[in-house]
């Protein structure tokens, strides 16, 4: 390596620079590259069939495909779906030929980003792909079923990559903080258990986000000058600066709280007092009906479906008038708002739903859930074992839909506020049915042994 190449190298990424190049330096992935799987066995023996690597980013498609440039006697040859066309692929296509006739040499045709390869590329690749003049890697983060076109995924294994687990993004944090080559173990900080434990939590199964966290962490502690990265240091590294609307003075974020206040308390004179103050102070009326958007979701939802369709209704007709008459729905929106049964139920959902994901990440999808569109997906067992609830007079008692870690999750609790009343005796008597049916079946087995 020359000096413009080690300069290069330090310029890059942590997440690049710590990019393994050895089978057994890869983590993550056993159920691909662990001993005795499918392709650590193809990688080790040097015979690489044609594949897709699918996968959400960070979870070690280029990876993979380094790792297999590296450890195969093949010329691996890297093409851009996005950058590349054509007549590139036709070039690489021709001296693949000259390879294999002249020298006996195989071809590895890597193809990032394989969802924006176009029909004409693809249909170009085929009959190279078939006849063994090149052998086709391809990674994508999106389905292959729809990616791909049928009859090069035919020709192609497909390997689906699964989100790393934290205790995978531990180890490559790790062993970032001991390489003082290409890691950052020259810096002259350390790292607290706890803080990596939060990064690694917080990547959500990327590795490169996760390096790039500690990069940045890094680089904030350096920096201030600190010794020890702790949790409130990667806090502050990775915290997202929220720009406010108007920066005109405190007075004015007074005023649209108690113009939100108001509302929420149902009292609609004191809301469109609020309201008048903003607008004869020069408030853009778009302001105050996104506020309105936002209110009648937040706090009415299903304890009134139409506030929703009146916040909705009151912007467009604001848009068609303009001011002043653009006021009469302004006002008219804000009395219903405020005037409106109240209820955060929905809101309380979706934060409960929120934790969830951020605190398990990328949960597997049932296969029964699954669409199968395809037949490829069909014999990969996609939507096996689904009951169509239209025939089951609109309810599948026992069917559960959420991940099985989440199973009997209770996110939306309907108030006892407006038509979220019926929205709850509706889903209490779904849960009874559920319940009795289950408690069928379990007679029925105690029976039958």
């Amino acid at each position: 390596m020359d000096l413009f190449e080690r300069q290069a190298e330090s310029d890059s990424p942590l997440a690049d620079r710590m990019r393994p190049n050895r089978l057994e330096d890869v983590v993550g992935q056993a159920h691909l590259l662990g001993d005795g799987h499918i392709l650590a066995r193809a990688i080790r023996s040097d015979r690489i069939p044609s594949m897709v690597l699918w996968g959400p980013p960070g979870t070690g498609k280029t990876t993979l495909a380094h790792v297999i440039a590296n450890e195969t006697n093949a010329i691996f040859v890297p093409f851009s779906a996005v950058l590349g066309g054509v007549p590139e692929l036709r070039k690489i296509i021709a001296t693949a030929k000259d390879q294999k006739s002249y020298y006996g040499k195989k071809t590895i045709l890597f193809v990032d980003e394989i969802h924006r390869f176009n029909k004409a590329q693809q249909d170009a690749l085929l009959p190279h792909v078939e006849n063994g003049t090149v052998t086709l890697i391809g990674a994508t983060t999106e389905n292959p079923s729809f990616a791909v076109n049928s009859a090069l995924l035919s020709r192609a294994r497909v390997f689906d990559l699964k989100p790393l687990e934290a205790e995978d993004l531990r180890k490559l944090l790790e062993r970032a903080l001991r390489d003082g080559e290409h890691g950052i173990g020259h810096a002259p900080h350390q790292v607290d258990h706890d803080a990596l434990a939060a990064i690694a939590q917080n990547a959500r199964g990327d590795a490169r986000r996760a390096l790039s966290a500690l990069e940045l962490a890094s680089d904030f502690a350096q920096s201030a000058g600190v010794e020890h990265v702790t949790v409130a240091i990667v806090q502050e590294a990775l915290a997202t600066q929220t720009l406010l609307y108007d920066k005109s003075g405190e007075e004015h974020y007074n005023v649209v709280s108690a113009f939100i206040k108001s509302m929420r308390g149902s009292d609609p004179d004191a809301a469109v007092y609020w309201l008048m103050r903003m607008l004869e102070a020069g408030e853009e009326p778009s302001f105050v009906l996104r506020r309105m958007l936002i209110f009648a979701s937040e706090d009415i939802g299903n304890a009134d479906p139409r506030a929703l369709e009146v916040a909705v209704s009151a912007d467009a007709a604001f848009r068609r008038l303009g001011m002043p008459e653009g006021v009469f729905p302004i006002a008219q929106c804000c009395t219903y708002l405020a005037s409106a049964p109240k209820s955060n139920a929905s809101y309380k959902a979706w934060k409960m739903a929120q934790a969830d994901v951020r605190e398990h990440g990328a949960l597997q999808v049932p296969m029964r859930l699954r669409n199968a569109p395809t037949p490829a997906m069909k014999s990969w067992g996609y939507g096996e074992g689904y009951r169509y609830p239209h025939d089951e007079s609109g309810f599948s008692p026992g069917e559960t839909y959420l991940p099985d870690e989440l199973a009997g999750r209770r996110y939306y609790r309907p108030t006892e506020h407006g038509f979220e009343a019926r929205i709850r005796d509706r889903l209490e008597g779904l849960r009874r049915a559920a319940n009795e049916s289950a408690a069928e079946s379990d007679g029925r087995r105690e029976d039958e042994s």
